[in-house]
């Protein structure tokens, strides 16, 4: 008798193939009903040729990203399927849904919240951000926002004398005789430095040219571009192009801003010591309330460094703020010059508004006041929404409301398992919602809309943006003060005013925002 007939052997595969098919079998029942339940109807479309591994959209993929028309080749998907606003596809062995439905990304980010988590998401982007709220799921996500919310309180927000020290230099390094300049990269340099400020007490430098700072914000472009391409090769990462440059940046940026967090540590040992030699009310518990009291400037990091001295964990959570706080305000700054440019009856309008401040500075107050800022930078937060393209992963069973049976308005079965992704940019250009103009920049139609989850320029839901006030802030101030400063502006784009992606972890023109700037008389 050999092994394979012993009874044992053959007893043993007969229970394994037994309990398998009971599987198997329960969970095709229990998936039938509910199904059934929710009135769910398979979904119509379906995008991939290769039926095994989907090779076709991994090299169309791939294809698109490395032209830089990735966004535009999502627009055509789903316009090679008549429109419709889901279908299926896969990525290697991972099944897909893609949807620009708002009723769909409405229960995806808030009404079934808990039904997905972030996905092979954390391991793209663990090297760079860790555990922070931006790279966590659960009870560490939820740890992360309760430890950051109070930073972005209003009164936080609404302080602007350390961003007209920054606009002041900004001003500086500008012509005013109309010779062309790209402002794209001088705003990210802007907002690193206010970034800095807000999180560290103090400015970098970058603005300024200083040496470590550039070296910090290259280090910080390189790795956060890596971070996609690990997303978007997924299993084939470990080949991805750029891999040994990607790992020492990271490490670049990781000794920089832990020297901050070593320095803040040190601050709250000496003022403990301190309390307890009865010298200063340390305000430990006050939420930043006895420094302020006491005249001291606000800063995040000591604020946040009261309530955990974990090294990693504060390092992990200032560079996922300093990563969204410099990128997505410096993209949508350049983005609006890139597009007013091309519009001066628009800039004399923002002259003739902001013209009421006669030369004075802006408040918060008078900030929030100037309707067709807010139009514009509205306007391109449509066009090009800071996150263009997301994706969660389903942990259950669960459905959408749309996008089962022929037409479409059927429920949908999700199996657990699934990614979703979801595309704000085509969403936001979707005629159904904003028009036969959609493609075009008009900030004059949000005079009369008001759109709801059609509009999504900073996330919704639980994971809505804390720090979205912040950016739009900082954007207002800046195009308010550059449209007293000067006069005139005209575009010197390359490519004839054709925007030219730059997908990173947020989005960007590729061709930066070059213009010719004619400074105004100062009175």
């Amino acid at each position: 008798m050999t092994l394979l007939t012993s009874p044992t052997i053959l007893l043993t595969l007969t229970l394994l193939t037994l309990y398998i098919a009971y599987t198997k079998t329960k969970l095709y029942l229990t998936r039938r009903t509910f199904k059934s339940h929710h009135h769910c109807k398979p979904c119509p479309h379906t995008y991939h040729h290769d039926p095994i591994l989907a090779l076709d959209v991994l090299h169309e993929t791939l294809t698109a990203a490395k032209s830089r028309r990735l966004l535009k080749n999502f627009q055509a998907r789903f316009a090679r399927m008549g429109g419709a606003t889901t279908y299926r596809t896969r990525m290697l062995t991972q099944p897909f849904i893609v949807t620009c439905e708002p009723a769909n990304i409405q229960t995806i980010l808030s009404l079934r919240f808990k039904d997905y988590s972030l996905g092979n998401r954390i391991d793209s982007f663990h090297a760079l951000l860790g555990d922070g709220i931006f790279n966590s799921d659960g009870a560490t996500w939820a740890r992360s926002r309760a430890l950051l919310r109070p930073s972005f309180a209003r009164d936080r927000v609404s302080d602007l004398e350390g961003l007209e020290a920054l606009v002041g230099t900004l001003v500086s390094l500008l012509p005013r005789d109309g010779a062309t300049v790209d402002l794209q990269g001088l705003f990210f340099r802007f907002t690193l430095d206010s970034a800095m400020a807000f999180l560290f007490g103090s400015a970098v430098g970058s603005l300024e040219g200083r040496e470590e700072a550039a070296r910090f914000a290259l280090a910080l472009g390189v790795a956060s571009r890596d971070i996609v391409a690990k997303f978007r090769y997924g299993a084939l990462k470990g080949v991805r192009p750029g891999k040994r440059e990607a790992e020492a940046a990271v490490r670049t940026c990781h000794e920089y801003v832990e020297r901050f967090v070593d320095e803040a540590i040190a601050w709250r040992k000496e003022r403990e010591e301190k309390v307890a030699d009865g010298d200063v009310d340390c305000g430990r518990h006050g939420g930043g309330e006895g420094e302020e009291k006491n005249g001291e400037k606000y800063v995040f990091l000591r604020e946040l460094v009261k309530q955990t001295t974990d090294r990693t964990r504060l390092r992990d959570e200032l560079i996922n703020v300093l990563l969204a706080g410099r990128d997505s305000t410096a993209a949508l700054m350049a983005n609006f010059f890139f597009e007013v440019a091309k519009r001066p009856d628009i800039w004399e309008e923002l002259r003739r508004e902001v013209g009421v401040l006669e030369g004075k500075v802006p408040s918060y107050e008078e900030l929030r006041g100037f309707k067709l800022v807010k139009y514009c930078l509205n306007e391109i937060l449509r066009l090009y929404p800071v996150v263009p393209n997301n994706a969660r992963l389903a942990i259950r069973d669960t459905v959408l409301p749309l996008g089962g049976g022929t037409d479409s308005k059927s429920p949908l079965f999700v199996p657990a398992g699934t990614t979703i992704g979801y595309n704000p940019y085509v969403m936001h250009r979707n005629p159904t919602f904003y028009g036969p103009t959609a493609e075009s920049f008009d900030p004059y139609r949000w005079a009369t809309i008001r759109p709801g989850w059609e509009y999504l320029p900073f996330n919704g839901g639980p994971r809505i943006c804390l720090g979205q006030q912040f950016a739009l802030t900082e954007a207002s101030y800046v195009v308010v003060r550059m449209v007293q400063e000067f006069a005139r502006v005209e575009s010197r784009d390359e490519n004839g005013g054709v925007w030219v992606e730059e997908l990173g972890l947020t989005l960007s023109s590729f061709g930066g925002a070059k213009v010719g700037l004619w400074g105004a008389e100062r009175g």
